[in-house]
């Protein structure tokens, strides 16, 4: 049985009852979980497992595959702010598919992880913000080893990865003052 704490970053419907929980962990990386009989009423899991919640898990590794099966979920962070805002939704989501496109799976990135729970932290405090998604992407860049000095990270990002987030568009259209001045973004990702 491994275990270890973990930011839940997609759940995916496996079947009528069961879920397959993504994690991005400290020590192991990206991880899937299948919580068999989660979605049912009377499930242990039940109320645990929801996105941007953190928690220690327990699961048995897959003998061969990529779904580990989920034993235990002990909630540390509900972060309840984020569910009551459709932009803090959009940017923390955005924030998690970014990573996913830019880690690869059962590789521990402590960095990344720690990263995470600190933007996550943010947009559940303060809300979500260009501001803040700008510097997310630029620590990711940092992180990643593939900042350049005076060029904003999503061009560099959208390089490296083969692109970003489709909900980048919206969250600029969205988080832009309503005033004369909205951001724009050119066709290489420079906002004007």
């Amino acid at each position: 049985m491994e275990h270890c704490q973990g930011t839940l970053i997609r759940l995916t419907k496996l079947t009528d009852t069961s879920w397959i929980v993504h994690w991005f962990t400290a020590g192991h990386g990206l991880i899937k979980t299948v919580a068999k009989g989660a979605r049912s009423p009377k499930s242990p899991f039940a109320g645990k497992l929801d996105l941007f919640f953190d928690a220690e898990i327990h699961w048995s590794k897959a003998r061969s595959g990529e779904l580990h099966g989920l034993r235990e979920v002990a909630v540390a962070a509900t972060r309840e702010p984020i569910r009551g805002n459709y932009n803090a939704m959009l940017l923390s989501g955005y924030c998690c598919r970014l990573l996913e496109l830019a880690v690869e799976r059962d590789h521990p990135e402590p960095d990344l992880f720690d990263l995470l729970r600190r933007a996550l932290n943010h947009i559940s405090e303060k809300g979500a913000s260009v501001r803040a998604m700008q510097h997310f992407e630029q620590e990711l860049a940092k992180n990643l080893g593939i900042a350049r000095d005076r060029r904003p990270a999503a061009p560099t990002l959208r390089e490296a990865l083969g692109g970003l987030p489709p909900q980048r568009a919206q969250l600029l259209e969205r988080l832009s003052p309503r005033a004369e001045f909205p951001v724009a973004e050119s066709e290489s990702g420079d906002l004007k």
